[in-house]
């Protein structure tokens, strides 16, 4: 074959190829039958085409979501239950009760608004003299199978006349109310365990809670009893001013209208919070929840199981923060503690162990970092026991040991106090001293600003407008008891205090105050 013929033959291999490419049907022509002419020619390969090529395969795996909780939740709800509480009240004693429309006389409307306010009113009629039934509901959780202890909130049961607890299985029990306790909010209830045997949960420790932790509430919200939520701890330590005690757990878990009372799980099914308050313009979730935390609720629920009441320790003292300026005054570092502001005559520290002006660091081993932390750990300790406590005294720091009284309900009205020493120095009957005028405290100016017989010191007779006394809160008739933790008793004194009180390089001067009546307060003065 001639080299035109070869040529010519693979022209028409190659247009045939082409051809069935663009057609989309691929024809791998094959050249193995040609021969080559004596010229030897070797034509240029025809493009290797590339293998197709496989999709990778993509391994989808199934996707569970987070771990449940059912398991978890149904464990545990057969324990929780529903708080349906009745109170009896006249008809215009009722929440939010509406009086009756006055109508203009001969209204087609008359006898309608008289048969519906009648029959809501009973027997009384329009004269509100009959009796409703007014209905609440709440959460709670049994804690003790054999005795049929249940916990809830205070205010679930408050004012109840009717207490009736409702399981998860739709039976219903009567409970009686064993002991509240108003300060913390929880109440316990008592049900006969010989009419149904119960479930129980047990407290868990609040303490090893960290924020992020996962959290679960059930509870009866709007009346949907037996609803599981789920959530985290989102604070703790909370001050919500619910109490003298507040501690609060905050979480994410939705808590709302009716879940107060039931309980806040970990995930080990124990209770570390009692739900009971939420933030809400709406009044509904918005996923801000509080719980009372179980270190602060099974102290309190062991004693109104015990005694019906609670019986908190009480050390018998006036307190309040510790700020800035009155640490400095001090001499003390940083600004911690709670700050003695009065003695309660009478009470446990009545006998010179602790005095006004101490700030307590301690208190039976626990630190007390700010004020609020005393009141909660003084009423956790045992009424009777004694104690050590670390405070600190004109700069020193020193221990003490005191022995609790008894918490009693009202017992905080405060009373003067004799100030110590007395002295009889006449050089200067008034001064002028950081922004105030001074004076004698004699019959003459107790009879003008009407100052109780039993209160001693240096008689504020006037203070200056826009001074920082006046800043203060300072008020012409108050009376200057002690300054920086010393007494004083005229004017002289008053100036010679804040005189040794700049030397020392102080900027501030602590003042001890009584008021007309005797009772006690501490105010901080820059001496610039």
């Amino acid at each position: 074959m001639s080299a035109t013929s070869v040529r010519s033959a693979i022209a028409k291999r190659l247009f045939a190829t082409t051809t069935a490419l663009l057609s989309g049907v691929l024809v791998v022509p094959s050249f193995a039958p040609l021969a080559l002419a004596q010229e030897q020619a070797q034509p240029a390969p025809a493009a290797a085409q590339p293998a197709p090529v496989a999709p990778p395969q993509v391994q989808l795996q199934p996707s569970h979501g987070p771990a449940s909780v059912a398991d978890l939740a149904e464990r545990l709800l057969g324990a929780v239950v529903n708080i349906s509480t009745t109170q009896n009240v006249k008809g215009t004693e009722a929440p939010n009760a509406v009086p009756m429309p006055q109508l203009p006389e001969g209204s087609p409307f008359q006898d309608f608004f008289d048969d519906f306010f009648k029959n809501r009113e009973g027997e009384g009629g329009q004269g509100g003299g009959g009796n409703q039934k007014v209905q609440s509901l709440g959460s709670g959780f049994v804690v003790d199978a054999e005795q049929g202890i249940v916990v809830t909130n205070n205010h679930v049961i408050a004012d109840a006349d009717e207490i009736e607890v409702n399981f998860s299985d739709g039976s219903k029990l009567k409970a009686e109310l064993v002991g509240t306790d108003t300060k913390t909010d929880i109440a316990v209830l008592k049900v006969d365990p010989k009419l149904k045997k119960l479930t129980a949960v047990k407290f868990g420790d609040s303490n090893v809670m960290r924020i992020g932790d996962w959290v679960m509430a059930i509870g009866n919200p709007f009346g949907l009893g037996g609803t599981v939520t789920v959530g985290i701890i989102s604070a703790r330590n909370r001050d919500i001013n619910a109490g003298p005690y507040d501690d609060f757990i905050q979480t994410d878990a939705a808590i709302n209208r009716g879940n107060s009372g039931g309980p806040l799980f970990n995930m080990e099914g124990e209770v570390i919070g009692i739900n009971t308050a939420i933030i809400s313009p709406s009044g509904g979730s918005i996923g801000i929840g509080f719980s009372i935390p179980s270190e602060l609720a099974i102290g309190v629920v062991d004693q109104l199981r015990q005694f019906g009441e609670t019986r908190r320790g009480w050390l018998g003292v006036r307190i309040q923060p510790v700020t800035d300026e009155i640490a400095e005054s001090l001499g003390m570092a940083t600004a911690k503690g709670a700050l003695v502001a009065g003695i309660i005559k009478g009470g446990p520290v009545d006998n010179g162990t602790i005095l006004a002006g101490d700030v307590i660091l301690k208190f039976d081993g626990k630190d007390v970092k700010d004020m609020r932390d005393l009141p909660r750990v003084v009423a956790e300790s045992p009424v009777g026991k004694a104690v050590d406590v670390l405070i600190v005294r004109k700069g020193v720091e020193q221990t003490v040991k005191v022995t609790l009284g008894r918490l009693e309900d009202g017992e905080k009205q405060a009373s003067a106090e004799e100030s110590a020493g007395e002295e009889q120095e006449q050089a200067v009957t008034t001064a002028s001293v950081l922004g105030m005028t001074v004076g004698e405290l004699n019959d003459e100016t107790r009879k003008k600003f009407e100052i109780a017989g039993d209160v001693s010191g240096v008689v504020i007779t006037e203070v200056e407008p826009k001074s920082l006394a006046a800043e203060r809160g300072i008020l012409a008739g108050e009376v200057i008891t002690e300054i920086a933790q010393e007494s004083v008793s005229s004017p002289k004194d008053v100036m010679d205090r804040i005189g040794a009180l700049k030397e020392q390089g102080r900027k501030n001067a602590l003042l001890m105050l009584a008021s007309k009546s005797g009772e006690l307060r501490f105010v901080t003065l820059r001496m610039d």
